[in-house]
C-alpha cells in the first residue's frame, strides 16, 4: 500500500488540534533547502581537501581513528611539544608536527568558507521571512546541523512573526564582550538546542563561548580563523558513527543537556530534512524511548524513491519499540521553509 504523505499545513493543523506542544528536529535538509549548492554532506572531514603537502596531517586522522579536527590538532600540538622537550635533537620532527597543526587550521577554515555564507545578509530577507513563519510553530527546536542558518533566522527579530527562543547563552558575568557564554545554571528557559554543536560555539576550557555577528560585525570565517589561532576550537560533533557521536555528546555538559531534553518532549515532534540514517541512531533511540506521542517525518519528492523508502521504513520501525507512538509523513516542499 502506498505511503500516505500529507501537506505540512494539514500536519501542523492536525498536531495543534490534538496536542498542546509541537517540537522540531532539523536535519541537513534544512540547510540544503536554503543553499543546495553548498550544504551537501554531514561532516566537515568529508568536504575537506588535503593537498599533498598536508599528507602528515591527513594520516593523523587515520592513526587516531577519528574524523574530529579538534582532537587531531590537539594531539599533533602535544606531540610537537613532547618531541621538542624530550628529544631536542629532533627539532625537524617537532617543526613538522607543528606545521601539520597550522595546515589543519587552514584546511578547516577553508572547508567552512566553501560551505557557508559569510554573513547573515547573504541570505535574502524573503527567505528569512519564510523560515521564521515555519519555525514559529514550535515550542522547542533541536538541530543536528552545525551551520549558522537557524541562528541567523532566529536573530532576524525585526521580521514577523515573533519567535520566543532561548539558546541558553548569556552576557558574561564580566560584562558585554565579543561573545556570550553558556552556563547550565542559567539555561532553565532554553528551548533551542544544537545537538551536534555549531561552528560559532567555541570551547574555551573554563567556559563555552558563542561568537555573534551582532556583537562583532565580523565575518564567520574571520571569527573562526581568529579563534583557532588562540587554540579555541568549534564545538562540533564530527564523528561518523552514531556510538562515537553519542560518546562526544556525553562528554559535553552543553551537548548532553540537549540530548537529555529531547526525550522529555511530549506532544508532536516534527522532523524536517533528516534521513533517519544509522549514523544518527543515538537520536532515533531518544525518540523511540521518549515521550513524544506523534512523530511527523518529512519526505522530499516522490515517496517511492530509494532514499524516501529508507526514511519511511526506519520511521515505521519506531512504534515497534513504543507502540503508542504514531508516525505520519508530510511533504517537505509544502512546508516552504525558505521559499
Amino acid at each position: 500500500m502506498p505511503t500516505a504523505v500529507i501537506s505540512f499545513e494539514r500536519a501542523i493543523r492536525e498536531a495543534k488540534s490534538l496536542y498542546t506542544k509541537q517540537h522540531l528536529l532539523l536535519g541537513n535538509g534544512f540547510s540544503i533547502a536554503c543553499r543546495p549548492d553548498i550544504f551537501t554532506y554531514d561532516a566537515l572531514f568529508d568536504r575537506a581537501s588535503f593537498p599533498d603537502e598536508s599528507a602528515p596531517a591527513r594520516r593523523a586522522f587515520d592513526i587516531l581513528e577519528t574524523r574530529d579536527f579538534e582532537e587531531v590538532m590537539r594531539a599533533l600540538k602535544s606531540a610537537s611539544k613532547l618531541v621538542r622537550a624530550l628529544r631536542p635533537d629532533h627539532g625537524a620532527l617537532a617543526d613538522e608536527l607543528q606545521n601539520a597543526v597550522t595546515a589543519l587550521r587552514e584546511i578547516l577554515v577553508g572547508t567552512i568558507a566553501r560551505q557557508h555564507p559569510d554573513k547573515p545578509s547573504d541570505i535574502p530577507e524573503e527567505a528569512y521571512g519564510c523560515c521564521r513563519a515555519f519555525l514559529a510553530h514550535f515550542d522547542h527546536i533541536y538541530t543536528l546541523n552545525y551551520d549558522l542558518l537557524l541562528y541567523w533566522a532566529l536573530m532576524q527579530k525585526e521580521l514577523p512573526p515573533p519567535i520566543s527562543f532561548d539558546d541558553g547563552f548569556r552576557t558574561p558575568d564580566t560584562g558585554p564582550d565579543a561573545y556570550v557564554t553558556w552556563e547550565v545554571e542559567k539555561s532553565d528557559q532554553q528551548n533551542v538546542y544544537c545537538m551536534h554543536g555549531a561552528l560559532h560555539i567555541f570551547d574555551a576550557g573554563a567556559e563555552l563561548q558563542k561568537y555573534t555577528w551582532v556583537n562583532t560585525g565580523i565575518r564567520l570565517i574571520d571569527q573562526i580563523r581568529d579563534a583557532l589561532s588562540r587554540d579555541l576550537y568549534p564545538l562540533i560533533v564530527a564523528e561518523g558513527e552514531s556510538r562515537h557521536k553519542k560518546a562526544r555528546i556525553m562528554h559535553s555538559n552543553y551537548l548532553s543537556r540537549g540530548y537529555r531534553s529531547l526525550p522529555k518532549c511530549g506532544g508532536a515532534l516534527f522532523v524536517f530534512g533528516h534521513s533517519m540514517a544509522s549514523n544518527d541512531e543515538h537520536i532515533l533511540h531518544l525518540i523511540e524511548h521518549g515521550q513524544v506521542k506523534h512523530l511527523y517525518v518529512s519526505v522530499f519528492g516522490n515517496p517511492g524513491t530509494v532514499k524516501n523508502q529508507a526514511i519511511i521504513s526506519r520511521a515505521g520501525l519506531l512504534p515497534r519499540v513504543r507502540k503508542k507512538l504514531q508516525v505520519s509523513f508530510y511533504d517537505a516542499a509544502s512546508a516552504h521553509v525558505w521559499s
